[in-house]
């Protein structure tokens, strides 16, 4: 037969009980999965009791290039991906120069087929030119380019005449706007953390979640009124999880993600003036964290999404005012949210799996995401057992801007696997 076969794996089986699987890949495809199957002239991979699951896919990174190759590249970017287990990963277009011409979305799709890992990149446009919210990118001639979606990311939109507008035509293109929601007039100078207890105790300007909210409820009111579907980035404010379980209970194409950091972290957790953990948004109430984490139990919020935000060490060295807004995250999502939230109860194994890979791929109609004969082979092995130090030192990424440092986890990704072609394995993992 010519293909590969994985054996002595494990998957998630009905029920959500973990089964012996061997799986075999021949050109490209799944095309049997099964206990102890035979070799049948396939090259044999043992993975030794790992999970087997689709390759994560990540609809909300930042490449940084071109213009920020000093944070991140495409190729290391890639790396950094592949190492975590993602097979598909959708880039931000706030590069510089902005994504918003069809030069740019051809520029990254080549420098990725050239330079790249192997993984999948899926380019996000902007929604208008440069991002500054006055002139709409021409989004029909971007997605025939390869644009996978719009956003002005980095920034919200801050017209609602520009954003329906903006949604008007995306629905007719039949693209999802992808918004990062942001009201800037509540927003004083210098704001970096949220409105709450931290900011009152270190005396820094605050971010309010209605900021975020604001945005939210406006902008479900004019993605119902243009059909377009709209999603929201890493929501992190309690009432936009209101707005968009609201929206979704008439039946409104909206969808929204989550990032490991605002499940897992919120403002109690902030150890003082600690730059690796300024985001924008930021970290919340408890409160808040609480509800994103049932909210993405129960549907209500979809999928899960990283936001990795690679910056140079020098510039996160600037404090809490000056230094940029994010961390990185595609090299421990998965074993952070494996070891926090799985092995403690909050999700089943079945359901965190699912809320990095076959649901962002459902959302926005991607090919991908599943484990089944017939399937792409976009693959993941998983190691449950081995427990390790998050250690930023021996990332892929150039980014080491990590709230995570120290923290001992389980589920590491040790092979990554692109429509049958190994991309990643282990250092020690030999086949």
């Amino acid at each position: 037969m010519g293909g590969q076969l994985l054996t002595k794996g494990r998957m998630i089986g009905e029920g959500g009980q973990l089964v012996p699987a061997d799986v075999r890949i021949h050109e490209g495809q799944i095309v049997e999965i099964g206990a102890n199957l035979p070799e049948a002239g396939d090259k044999v991979i043992p993975v030794d009791g790992k999970l087997i699951i689709p390759g994560l896919i990540d609809l909300h990174i930042h490449l940084r290039e071109p213009g920020f190759e000093a944070k991140e590249t495409i190729a290391t970017g890639t790396s950094a991906a592949a190492k975590g287990g993602y097979t598909a990963v959708a880039c931000m277009p706030n590069t510089r120069p902005v994504t918003d011409r069809v030069e740019g979305v051809r520029r990254i799709l080549e420098t990725n087929e050239r330079e790249g890992s192997g993984v999948r990149v899926l380019p996000i446009a902007a929604i208008t030119k440069t991002s500054n919210g006055e002139e709409l990118t021409d989004m029909e001639a971007l997605k025939e380019a390869g644009a996978f979606a719009v956003s002005d990311d980095g920034v919200g939109v801050q017209s609602p005449r520009m954003m329906k507008a903006a949604m008007r035509l995306a629905a007719e293109v039949d693209v999802a706007v992808v918004a990062h929601c942001e009201e800037e007039d509540l927003l004083v100078e210098g704001a970096c953390v949220h409105e709450g207890s931290f900011a009152k105790a270190y005396d820094l300007p605050g971010i309010p979640g209605e900021s975020e909210a604001i945005h939210v409820g406006r902008d479900i009111l004019l993605a119902e009124d243009t059909g377009v579907h709209y999603h929201i980035c890493h929501m992190s404010a309690e009432a936009s999880v209101r707005l968009l379980r609201e929206a979704k209970s008439r039946g409104q194409r909206v969808t929204g993600e989550v990032t490991p950091h605002h499940l897992l972290l919120c403002e109690e957790d902030i150890p003082g003036l600690d730059t690796r953990y300024k985001m924008n948004p930021p970290l919340r109430r408890k409160r808040d964290q609480q509800v994103l984490l049932a909210a993405l139990k129960d549907g209500t919020i979809d999928f899960i999404a990283t936001d990795h935000a690679p910056h140079i060490a020098e510039e996160k060295a600037q404090g809490m005012v000056n230094s940029p807004f994010g961390i990185v995250g595609l090299e421990t999502a998965f074993p952070l949210l494996y070891t926090h939230l799985v092995e403690t109860g909050k999700l089943t194994l079945s359901e965190l799996v699912d809320k990095m890979t076959r649901i962002p791929a459902e959302c926005f109609n991607l090919p991908w995401g599943r484990l089944v004969e017939g399937a792409v082979a976009d693959l993941a092995v998983i190691d449950l057992e081995t427990e390790r130090a998050v250690d930023p030192d021996n990332f892929a990424s150039k980014g080491r801007n990590t709230p995570f440092e120290d923290w001992k986890l389980k589920g590491w990704p040790t092979m990554t696997i692109v429509e049958g072609r190994i991309v990643w394995q282990e250092t020690g993992v030999h086949i």
